[in-house]
């Protein structure tokens, strides 16, 4: 009898649909569990310490937090670790110095072991346009070099370092894209990107396309409102024309990852942050299905 029901039971089991990771309900993309709050500390009217920050976070439910720095900071990287495991919030990833030799990126790795986390490492870059092939090859080759020292450098902690679109050469899909492939033909893997609404703005007219060549690279999508044109002005979610059109794409894409809010805008970040949320409830109502959302909201 033993037999018979354990032979029942692998039965059942291969009968139950595989699901696949990337067909996660496409709700679940904007459940608070997946949001994680970015561009907080400096950008902070009320000029909040770890322990507020971190109280600050957990008040609006917030349980993951990515670190944007300044040289000011580094005195208390402890305390805002600590402060975040105090109030359960997860410190997902790091902005990273873009220069392997700067004395702070030792200082961010000596915290990262001495507490046992392995945030992803977010890197910046710049220069302007190529204007030939041979330059644009020779940037490539300079950039995914720059980055395979991080990645060396960086390898003992654990963490996976992630390319940041930050305007200029670098800040370009095609890019980014273009110098995580190189590194894989040099045999290095694991580098990804960060997806930035608000230094996207030259992308929405061509998004869908866009999205497909960097979609299986994209490891968060950090989301603002926008305007066609208006690269220098951040708004939150809801209040531009074209983000309901680009997270519709990313959802009917299949793609499931981390979802970040920024506090870029400046003011108290925990207004910030909460009309962020706000406007991406709004948003995430009107994927399912529109006007479900109610009236679009509307912010001082």
């Amino acid at each position: 009898m033993l037999n018979l029901a354990l032979t029942l039971l692998v039965l059942s089991l291969l009968l139950l649909p595989v699901v696949p990771a990337s067909s996660a309900p496409a709700s679940s993309l904007f459940d608070k569990q997946n949001l994680t709050a970015w561009c907080v500390v400096p950008f902070d009217a009320k000029k909040r310490g770890a322990e507020e920050r971190a109280a600050m976070l957990q008040r609006l439910g917030f349980t993951n937090f990515a670190y944007d720095w300044r040289a000011e900071h580094v005195p208390t990287f402890d305390a805002e670790v600590e402060a975040l495991q105090k109030h359960g919030i997860n410190l997902v990833a790091w902005w990273f110095p873009t220069d392997p030799h700067d004395p702070t990126a030792r200082a961010i790795l000596e915290v990262i072991q001495r507490h046992h986390i392995h945030p992803q490492l977010w890197v910046m870059g710049a220069g302007g346009p190529t204007t030939t092939p041979a330059e644009q090859q020779q940037r490539i080759e300079q950039e995914a070099e720059r980055i395979r020292q991080i990645v060396a450098l960086t390898a003992p902690s654990g963490c996976q370092v992630h390319l940041y679109n930050h305007n200029g050469w670098f800040g370009q899909p095609n890019n980014e894209v273009a110098i995580i492939e190189r590194l894989k033909q040099q045999g290095i893997s694991g580098v990804g990107m960060v997806y930035n609404f608000s230094h996207g703005h030259d992308d929405i007219a061509n998004f869908p396309a866009i999205w497909k060549r960097i979609q299986p690279y994209v490891v968060a999508v950090n989301v603002t409102g926008m305007v066609k044109g208006g690269a220098d002005k951040l708004i939150p979610p809801s209040q531009g024309d074209h983000e309901l059109a680009m997270l519709r794409v990313i959802q009917q894409s299949g793609w499931h990852g981390p979802i970040g809010l920024i506090a870029e805008q400046g003011g108290d970040a925990e207004v910030t942050l909460s009309s962020d949320l706000r406007g991406l409830a709004w948003l995430a109502a009107e994927l399912k299905a529109p006007g479900s959302g109610g009236q679009r909201p509307k912010f001082d």
